[in-house]
């Protein structure tokens, strides 16, 4: 699972980065309207992952994960190639919208382990797995970014994409075993999804840390989809792809190092403490970027973004495991990853939108003050006895 991980991640990042550069290759010239169509398609599969994911993890538990990983890689692969074959920005935006009724491979990779590892090795296997995507994420962009430039055209990376997801399908369908049980016919049901909500919703810590955990997506997703253009204006160069793939593999970079040191310290001197001090330092590390005279600053800044962002999701995801009682916190996790994927949903839309009035170094600027924003947040509502050990 490790190998599809990577493989998976690099599948994601050979084509993310040039998605808005690709909206101008097929015909949006004005570069305000580029922004806002990013944010639009960037966002639209998000809202339908987070509305149909419970679906598909009540059907991977009834049916088995592996299943689930398959359906998701081959379905990603065939909308993939469908988006390098289009021939106008609405046929980019349909394909991508359907996408997301089959997202969901990070989950039902994580249930697929949680399942056939032993549990007193369930951590170590996460976190190579973790490793394992995070590797993908590195070489993917500038894999994506080699190839644009080689072959004068963004399409080739959404090829590359599916081609990637179409590998990881048969290194699952050939090498991943899995022996799923099917539950019994009289398994106790855990209620409909709006009684679980209900009931997580009582939980006040836990109903802090969505909001959290909405707006720390929110935030690093708000200027993602237009970062592209910005690198643009920056360079003037007509093709970026070796430059828009390092500057995301350098925030990749940076969370690799980052995160196991940010992890051990979590763990010594509390969980809350090291999330604040993450979010202050992302929140500068937009200024910079803001700010930027030429690209090489903006990398930079990116690569001291990573630093932080390392340390953001896993402690605030500790966070929730340390509120939620042990016997809730299935759903809860799952409804936490709901949170994350409205995030991801509203801050491509809006920071498209924003972006298109207002300049991308404005939505820098306030993806800073929302950072700072979110911080103020934890003190104030996050209890600090609760993240000691």
């Amino acid at each position: 699972m490790a190998a599809v991980q990577c493989i998976m991640m690099m599948a994601f990042t050979s084509s993310g980065p040039f998605l808005a550069l690709y909206i101008n290759e097929l015909g949006v010239e004005d570069w305000g309207k580029v922004a806002i169509w990013a944010g639009i398609i960037s966002s639209c599969n998000f809202l339908l992952a987070a509305i149909v994911s419970p679906m598909w993890g009540s059907i991977g538990d009834r049916k088995g994960r592996k299943l689930m990983v398959m359906r998701t890689t081959f379905a990603i692969s065939i909308f993939m190639f469908l988006m390098g074959l289009a021939q106008n920005v609405w046929h980019l935006l349909i394909t991508r919208t359907i996408q997301g009724i089959f997202s969901g491979f990070t989950a039902s990779a994580n249930a697929l382990v949680a399942t056939v590892i032993p549990e007193d090795r369930l951590g170590y296997a996460l976190g190579w797995l973790a490793s394992a995507g995070m590797f993908g994420t590195l070489i993917g962009p500038l894999v994506g970014g080699v190839m644009v430039d080689l072959m004068h055209s963004y399409r080739i990376a959404f090829f590359l994409t599916g081609g990637f997801a179409l590998i990881a399908f048969f290194v699952t369908l050939i090498f991943v075993k899995e022996r799923f049980e099917p539950p019994a016919k009289d398994a106790k049901k855990k209620g409909s999804i709006l009684e679980q909500f209900r009931a997580v919703k009582e939980m006040k810590g836990v109903r802090t840390m969505f909001v959290v955990l909405f707006l720390a997506q929110f935030s690093v997703m708000s200027v993602l989809p237009v970062l592209p253009v910005y690198m643009k204006e920056l360079t003037g160069l007509e093709y970026l792809g070796i430059i828009a793939g390092f500057a995301t593999a350098a925030t990749g970079l940076a969370d690799l190092i980052a995160s196991p040191f940010l992890g051990k310290r979590s763990d010594k001197i509390g969980y809350r403490k090291v999330l604040t001090i993450c979010m202050t330092g992302a929140a500068l590390m937009y200024l910079p970027q803001a700010l930027a005279p030429n690209v090489w600053v903006f990398i930079a800044a990116r690569f001291g973004l990573g630093l932080f962002i390392g340390g953001i999701m896993p402690t605030a995801n500790a966070l929730v495991g340390r509120l939620a009682p042990k016997e809730h916190r299935g759903k809860v996790y799952g409804f936490s990853a709901s949170a994350m994927l409205l995030g991801s949903f509203a801050g491509p839309l809006l920071g498209g939108l924003g972006s298109a009035y207002f300049g991308i170094r404005v939505m820098l600027g306030l993806t800073c003050v929302l950072y700072l924003l979110n911080m103020i947040w934890v003190r104030m509502k996050v209890v600090e006895s609760i993240d000691r050990c």
